[in-house]
């Protein structure tokens, strides 16, 4: 039952307490150029969970096999591996979504998110705390793209569109609101200024509510 709690604590910090961008502020570079779009951020976040979870998969099954001297490359074959995979899966299923995102998949291999997972917990825990702890940090990056996505194109846009195929959009009334006016959040300054402001709110939050334990 200890086990169980310590892996759900686990899970629970890549969501919050520890959320690779929001608060490890790791994973920069894909989080400021894909968070255009809520779209962007979901295909990219669900590459970087894929990617995640069967790597700290891989290295926590060997983790007693793999010698301190080559463990850095291993964990570069291993990630290198699974984003060539997910890559092609990109690339085949969703290919517009894929070319938007352009070379950040690839990329993911010297994400340092997945290293981290890597060298931090897989390499040195079990399987089931390594999932767990690999499930809490793609969702919580995941969660983060998201927000800043959504933030970004509901203001720059006037909406938000998550892949037309699938219906699945909403806009503001143009009456009310002119889009065209903050077109700068969907452009390389609105990155700055939504992950600046989300992660301040964030900050203040945590803040409090270490003061209010205190």
């Amino acid at each position: 039952m200890a086990n169980a709690t310590t892996d759900l604590q686990q899970f629970k910090a890549g969501l919050f307490e520890n959320n690779p961008v929001l608060v490890q502020l790791l994973g920069m570079c894909p989080t400021l150029a894909v968070s255009n779009s809520i779209e962007n951020g979901l295909v990219m976040g669900a590459a970087v969970i894929f990617v995640l979870v069967m790597s700290n998969l891989i290295t926590s099954l060997l983790r007693n096999r793999i010698q301190a001297h080559v463990r850095i490359l291993i964990f570069t074959l291993t990630i290198a591996t699974f984003v060539t995979i997910a890559d092609m899966a990109l690339k085949a299923y969703v290919f517009e979504v894929s070319k938007k995102l352009g070379p950040f998949v690839p990329l993911i291999i010297v994400n340092c998110i997945i290293i981290c997972r890597a060298e931090v917990v897989a390499i040195k825990s079990s399987l089931r705390r390594s999932l767990a702890d690999a499930l809490g940090c793609g969702i919580g990056f995941t969660m983060a793209l998201c927000i800043l996505g959504a933030i970004r194109e509901l203001l720059g846009a006037g909406g938000l569109t998550v892949f037309k195929d699938w219906g699945l959009a909403w806009h503001l009334d143009p009456k009310t609101f002119e889009p065209h006016a903050w077109v700068i959040m969907i452009m390389p300054p609105g990155a700055f200024l939504t992950l600046g402001i989300v992660i301040g709110v964030v900050n203040q939050y945590r803040a409090r509510k270490a003061k209010g334990g205190a």
